[in-house]
């Protein structure tokens, strides 16, 4: 495996793929996701989010996060995506890829990191893997994404 920071002109598409194969996304948050990649593809460091990609040794997409700063905090950081495709899930990438972003946040000046998913049941892995991971629930906001589905909100001091 092979970490990367720099995206190339296929990143889109292959972001694309792997959210899409895994199964967990919504058509809509495929469409979030490649957008962000073209928004920093073509702002740059303006657009305010940041990639690592893990790619296998022939350079294909293993997993990916994007993350960056909070606009007007001083040293907060959001991890908005994490995705690892289905045959790499289940081998420890998704902890790999978080503890990386982590590492590279904190080079950046993050000092905690927040994760926003969601409360249905479907997420109870989810949000269980981010509990291993030493995060704790911040907030939650009822019936954010739908009646029902609640918006939970995860911090970890990276300090």
């Amino acid at each position: 495996m092979r970490w990367r920071c720099t995206l190339q002109a296929s990143d889109a598409a292959a972001v694309g793929t792997l959210v899409a194969d895994t199964g967990f996304f919504s058509p809509d948050e495929t469409l979030i996701a490649i957008e962000l990649v073209e928004e920093t593809l073509t702002r740059g460091k303006e657009s305010g989010y940041e990639f690592l990609f893990a790619d296998d040794p022939e350079g294909q997409l293993l997993g990916y996060t994007c993350y960056g700063p909070i606009p007007a905090t001083q040293s907060s950081f959001d991890l908005y995506w994490i995705a690892v495709s289905p045959q790499a899930q289940r081998q420890g990438m998704g902890a790999k890829l978080v503890r990386e972003t982590e590492s590279l946040a904190k080079q950046q000046g993050a000092t905690r990191m927040f994760v926003d998913t969601a409360g249905r049941a479907e997420y109870v892995p989810t949000r269980a893997f981010y509990e291993r991971m030493g995060y704790h629930v911040e907030a939650s906001i009822t019936d954010f994404y739908a009646p029902g589905d609640a918006k939970v909100i995860y911090a970890k001091s990276l300090a």
